[in-house]
């Protein structure tokens, strides 16, 4: 994108505000977003330092882990334009039924091959000396760094309900998701 992807607005909000206020209405308490604090300070929003600069979305998921005084925390990418309250609410119960360290759903990719969605996921504050092993050992891919957790995934056909549009996990990567997403926000806000 060439940009702070979490910085883009959506409807006058920040992409990364939208997902943060969308945790926090689920989870009862304030998100807290990893990354450069500085970049969000004038946002609202509680940011922490990476612990693990560089290494990707694993890096986040373990510093936020360390960070949280939760058993259960929700995991959010912030370029996920589409997801909803009712979904996250079903994601976090299912985590607190669960008996796995994290609750992963799972998505057909443009190749309709089966895949994981790591970054909307619930995940228990437990599994981060595990994740953390994973980075020292030079693990960055988020899915490459869950294989020593109980995972416990989510198949479509149990999210598709809350998806009536199939864009669920669908996230911004270029100029065109970006334009796509303004626009059927602008539309939806018509409405």
């Amino acid at each position: 994108m060439g940009v702070d992807k979490g910085l883009l607005e959506i409807a006058g909000v920040a992409m990364i505000v939208r997902a943060a206020r969308l945790v926090e209405s689920v989870a009862g308490a304030p998100a807290v977003v990893v990354g450069t604090p500085e970049k969000y300070r004038g946002l609202g929003l509680g940011a922490i330092a990476d612990d693990w600069p560089g290494c990707g979305p694993l890096g986040g998921i373990a510093t936020a882990l360390c960070a949280s005084e939760a058993d259960w925390n929700l995991i959010v990418a912030c370029d996920l334009p589409y997801l909803t309250r009712a979904w996250l609410e079903y994601l976090q119960q299912r985590a607190r039924d669960s008996d796995a360290e994290a609750v992963v759903p799972m998505n057909l990719t443009f190749t309709n091959k089966r895949g994981a969605e790591p970054l909307c996921a619930a995940y228990h504050k437990g599994c981060e000396p595990s994740i953390r092993r994973a980075l020292e050992l030079g693990v960055r891919k988020v899915t490459d760094g869950l294989a020593e957790l109980r995972v416990e995934l989510i198949e479509p056909a149990k999210w598709k309900g809350f998806d009536s549009d199939g864009l669920l996990f669908k996230n911004v990567n270029t100029p065109a998701d970006y334009e796509e997403a303004r626009a059927k926000f602008a539309r939806s806000a018509e409405r």
